[in-house]
């Protein structure tokens, strides 16, 4: 083809472009409505659920623990009698007022920390050495673990009179044991300190099995390399206990001091039972009325709920102080407290 020739020839049709490929349709079939409402049941199901399970707690815990203590709190602003509880007299802090000038309230707080003391701290230095003890290799230790919890599992009433048959006065076999090796008999029932150290030993005996499991599980959490350290060091085992053992229960140890001091404010059991003639009384002279049975002969003897309602918030923000004490010394006890 000539030059002239080609610049008359015709050029060539050129083909249609082609459209680009469309994207696969995304669009979810129709959902039926007996799938939307399935869907729709499973969120809730997934968002209620968890509401669902611990809702039964808090409405026990509104019913038995926060009306209680809110309708407490209104009672102890107003005379109110066990005899006619729908009859309240408004009195403001009148019966708050009257504890700070009644010597039987200030007597049962002072027999409360004082059979606390005399409970609590040998509790829980025996407690220590018997977990130390149940941590070491004994033979059929399993056994004597099951053994040390019994005592915690035993009814209140059935210890406190088996307690009341040991220390009695004329044949009981706490002074019978006295009197084998020279002491006269003691009248446990209406002595002063003899009562409260008698009260003390029931709480002692109840407890400290519980106590020393708690210790138990916090020594077997303690790392072995701790102990073996100290060992190459020449470490003796009683020092190996007092600079290993003891500073890493610390912890444990604040926990059980402020459970057995809120137990010990809330005694009731023992005291009441001890000595089944006396009553709430605590005694012919009061000499073991605790807060708890000075708030029952307040409000189930005397029938006077009002006053039994400000004894009971005089305990409550007796404990919250408890629990003040409590969180200042926790850092110590964590071990953070120390230069």
């Amino acid at each position: 083809m000539t030059e002239a020739e080609a610049d008359v020839a015709v050029p060539a049709q050129e083909a249609p472009p082609t459209a680009p490929p469309t994207a696969p349709s995304t669009t979810p079939p129709a959902v039926t409505s007996g799938a939307t409402r399935r869907v729709r049941r499973h969120r809730l199901d997934v968002r209620s659920a968890p509401y669902a399970l611990i809702a039964p707690f808090f409405v026990l815990f509104a019913a038995f623990g926060l009306f209680p203590l809110l309708y407490t709190g209104w009672a102890s602003l107003h005379r109110v009698e066990l005899t006619a509880p729908d009859r309240m007299e408004w009195v403001g802090a009148r019966n708050f007022t009257r504890l700070l000038d009644d010597d039987f309230f200030w007597n049962a707080l002072g027999n409360t920390v004082t059979i606390g003391i005399l409970s609590t701290v040998p509790q829980l230095l025996i407690a220590l050495g018997l977990a130390h003890l149940l941590n070491s290799r004994l033979r059929g230790r399993t056994f004597f673990r099951v053994a040390a919890l019994t005592p915690y599992a035993t009814s209140v009433a059935a210890a406190t009179l088996v307690f009341v048959l040991l220390f009695g006065r004329d044949h009981g076999f706490v002074n019978w044991v006295l009197g084998s090796v020279g002491f006269g008999p003691v009248d446990w029932q209406n002595g002063t300190w003899a009562s409260r150290a008698a009260v003390s030993t029931i709480v002692i005996w109840r407890w400290t099995g519980y106590n020393a499991l708690i210790y138990l599980a916090a020594m077997q959490a303690i790392p072995g390399e701790l102990y073996e350290a100290a060992e190459l060091d020449g470490a003796s085992r009683w020092r190996q206990f007092v600079h290993v053992t003891v500073p890493a229960l610390r912890p444990t140890i604040l926990f059980t001091v402020v459970v057995s001091t809120i137990g010990a404010t809330q005694l009731f059991g023992e005291p009441l039972l001890f000595n089944g003639g006396a009553g709430a009384t605590g005694g012919a002279d009061h000499q073991y009325q605790t807060l708890g049975l000075y708030l029952y002969e307040q409000g189930w003897v005397n029938h006077h709920l009002g006053r039994a309602s400000a004894i009971a918030w005089a305990m409550f923000l007796l404990l919250l102080l408890i629990g003040a004490v409590a969180r200042l010394l926790r850092p110590w006890f964590a071990g953070r407290g120390e230069s």
